[in-house]
């Protein structure tokens, strides 16, 4: 049967646990590689931290102020784990009302935020660092914010109590894109690859994080694979012999 839902997506990376299903290249000689089990077992922490100490439910909003980045996918999967609502923050600097009535704002920015006076009253602010190997966000943090890096290795590796989805609810939200319900979230993402089932897919983050979202989503629930280029690591690849390389090296099946 085929995955209907994110959780639907993340078991049937698991009957596999070991194979790749996420490749991240990022700056400089950065490669992250996240198997099944490892990509479910980030979602799994990040869904329990959503749920314990953010309160994530069906009818609340998480904003993330993410780029195109493999902690945005998890972050994604983890919130529509829970039934909330993914939000992307638009390009440019935080402007107030962007997470009005949000539940939680998750950026790389927490500071900038604060400055622009554009995080509302009663909303959760999540700080993020990209890098692989970080253990925390390091730099200072406005009073409050959560450090990613450091509180979500806290929470479980199974995912605990989640509540209920509305399957008519906006599972994601952004200017650039309509929005998506939970009960078309899968079927919407599948539609919008190429990539054939089982395939593992070249995507490049400079796309932009809803088009990122939408392809891997849509190449997971074919049970494929995902190598995701950061904006650098696409520089570096945009020749014919550079990408010919990292094609057979990776053995990319759709590019």
């Amino acid at each position: 049967m085929s995955p209907t839902t994110p959780s639907d997506v993340l078991a049937l990376l698991q009957r596999e646990p070991g194979r790749p299903r996420l490749t991240w290249y990022g700056d400089g000689p950065e490669r992250i590689e996240l198997s099944g089990a490892v990509l479910a077992n980030w979602v799994a922490k990040t869904t329990n931290l959503l749920v314990e100490e953010l309160d994530a439910a069906a009818g609340e909003t998480v904003v993330l102020d993410l780029p195109a980045h493999w902690r945005t996918l998890v972050w994604a999967l983890a919130t529509w784990g829970t039934g909330a609502t993914v939000r992307l923050s638009p390009a440019g600097e935080p402007q107030p009302g962007t997470a009005a009535g949000s539940r939680a704002l998750v950026t790389t920015r927490p500071a900038a935020w604060v400055d622009a006076g554009a995080i509302p009253p009663g909303t959760d602010v999540v700080a993020v660092a990209l890098p692989g190997l970080a253990r925390s966000f390091g730099a200072p943090l406005p009073a409050g914010t959560l450090d990613a890096a450091a509180d979500t290795m806290t929470y479980g590796d199974v995912v605990g109590y989640v509540p209920p989805t509305d399957p008519d609810a906006d599972a994601l939200v952004a200017d650039d894109a309509p929005a998506v319900t939970h009960a078309d979230l899968v079927t919407w993402a599948v539609s919008g690859t190429s990539a054939p089932a089982g395939a593992r897919a070249l995507l490049r983050a400079d796309a932009g994080a809803a088009p990122t979202l939408r392809a891997a989503l849509g190449v997971w629930a074919q049970d494929g694979s995902v190598v995701l280029l950061g904006a650098e690591a696409s520089g570096r690849h945009s020749s014919e012999d550079a990408l010919a390389r990292l094609v057979a090296s990776e053995r990319i099946t759709a590019a």
